[in-house]
């Protein structure tokens, strides 16, 4: 869909003191995006494109669409161009949170990616979670989670080895951690205690979640125990906070 949003004469000559370029025409898009002028999804047309059409520089662009960033419509992806931000989904957080499986309830399709994989030794907190001795040896996974090519959320994940010594291939594979538990003869897992936190993410985080930094994401952290009651996977999830609404569960058995 082409737009074509005109800007009053008035834009060019409004004296000084009155209500800047760059925020009338973050107003106007805004307008133009709340109209269904762009859909969900949709590409904007480019910084330069948008300069000649409303007579500014490329900077006030920026600006504006900066502000429109800002205010969760649209997601700039550098090298790419600007987007509207086209969904929200709803997540469930209860004792068998699966990924692929709140995806599905949705009508979505997505999966987990590995980003990076290490073995390090437990911090004190990080075995009083898992139950395990200090200093223990763990399997460290950045985890990154889509749904329609969208980037929903980062996770730092932690596993004990040996136990689970060849999680990171079956998830590479598979793009499940469930898969993976039941490769490693877990069949069934729940999760112990979720604990949820908004706050603003660091540059990394930001960057991998394809948003600005001053915009906050919903921090996850939360272990999962096998069907002894063993602690199986202690992890740290961030999710995009304007793509992701999280309803915690209490009716699972």
């Amino acid at each position: 869909m082409t737009a074509t949003t005109t800007f009053p004469n008035s834009l060019q000559t409004a004296p000084a003191g009155r209500e800047s370029f760059w925020t009338r025409i973050a107003t106007e898009l805004a307008e133009a995006i709340g109209r269904g002028v762009y859909a969900p999804g949709q590409r904007l047309p480019s910084e330069h494109a948008l300069a000649e059409q409303y007579g500014v520089n490329r900077h006030t662009i920026r600006r504006s669409l900066a502000s429109l960033c800002s205010q969760g419509l649209v997601r700039i992806s550098q090298g790419s161009g600007t987007y509207v931000e086209d969904f929200a989904v709803d997540l469930a957080l209860g004792k068998r949170t699966r990924h692929h499986q709140n995806l599905a309830q949705a009508g979505l399709r997505g999966g987990l990616q590995v980003l990076a994989a290490r073995t390090v030794r437990a911090t004190a907190a990080q075995a009083r979670a898992l139950q395990l001795p200090a200093r223990s040896t763990l399997l460290w996974l950045r985890v990154l989670g889509e749904a329609e090519q969208q980037p929903l959320q980062v996770s730092e994940r932690l596993f004990p080895l040996p136990r689970f010594a060849n999680l990171e291939a079956v998830v590479r594979e598979t793009g499940s951690i469930t898969a993976a538990f039941a490769a490693h003869g877990v069949a069934d897992y729940t999760r112990r205690d979720s604990r949820i936190t908004a706050l603003m993410p660091d540059a990394e985080v930001a960057a991998i979640l394809k948003q600005a930094q001053s915009r906050p994401v919903l921090q996850v952290e939360s272990v999962n125990v096998d069907p002894q009651g063993v602690p199986i996977e202690y992890a740290t999830a961030w999710f995009a906070g304007d793509r992701v609404k999280l309803t915690v569960s209490h009716d699972e058995h």
